[in-house]
């Protein structure tokens, strides 16, 4: 799933929705622009601006996943229930995208694509299913990590000190199969996006995260 839905403001704007390392970069540099000498631009661009519309609401989405611990955060009831709820965001960022009328891929790179209020509403929809996700998949306690960013799982697996070894490894093989599921998602959302649009990729991702919601209901127990 993040792989899938990262390729559409990807493909739009240039940033990903589920990394915040990089726009918490970006908001650093925009800070440090504005140091650079008395004929600095002081102007807070689109680009910045998405950067933190993006944390902000991230960070906004992770923090509701505080309400799973009052539940359990490893129940089904609470993993169907925070997934449905990532549905729900992602079925908003789906409709306030296709409400904004904006096109779906930039047509050159670092030409924003998503310029008006509603497309920036959808990124900030977008941006908190991310987050939820993030937190909850780390309350887990899983070798596929947060699974919203791979370069923690990336450095676990080069690290990994059964890396090499000729049999089954739980830690490194569900890394690896977090790695090829992350890839496979970003090739399959950028192939489909210029056929559906923005809009419908992210009610097929929608769809998946319903789908994805039942089936931890019947997840075996640990």
């Amino acid at each position: 799933m993040s792989g899938f839905i990262n390729s559409v403001p990807f493909a739009a704007v240039l940033l990903w929705c589920g990394f915040q390392t990089g726009n918490t970069v970006q908001l650093a540099v925009a800070v440090g622009r504005f140091m650079t000498s008395r004929d600095a631009n002081f102007t807070f661009v689109k680009a910045d601006q998405q950067a933190l519309i993006s944390l902000l609401s991230y960070l906004t989405g992770g923090y509701m996943a505080r309400y799973g611990d009052r539940m359990g955060s490893n129940t089904r009831a609470w993993l169907a229930l925070g997934t449905l709820l990532q549905a729900l965001l992602t079925m908003a960022a789906a409709l306030t995208i296709w409400k904004s009328g904006e096109p779906s891929t930039a047509m050159s790179r670092g030409g924003d694509s998503w310029e008006n209020a509603l497309s920036f509403v959808s990124l900030a929809f977008v941006s908190a299913s991310m987050g939820l996700q993030g937190v909850m998949a780390r309350r887990i306690s899983s070798h596929f990590g947060a699974t919203v960013v791979l370069t923690t799982l990336w450095s676990e697996l080069i690290g990994d000190p059964d890396l090499w070894k000729f049999r089954y490894v739980k830690s490194r093989d569900h890394r690896i199969l977090a790695v090829l599921a992350f890839f496979l998602g970003g090739m399959l959302g950028r192939g489909l996006l210029n056929h559906t649009g923005s809009a419908s990729l992210f009610g097929v991702a929608t769809g998946l995260r319903i789908l994805i919601a039942l089936f931890w209901l019947f997840v075996p127990a640990r």
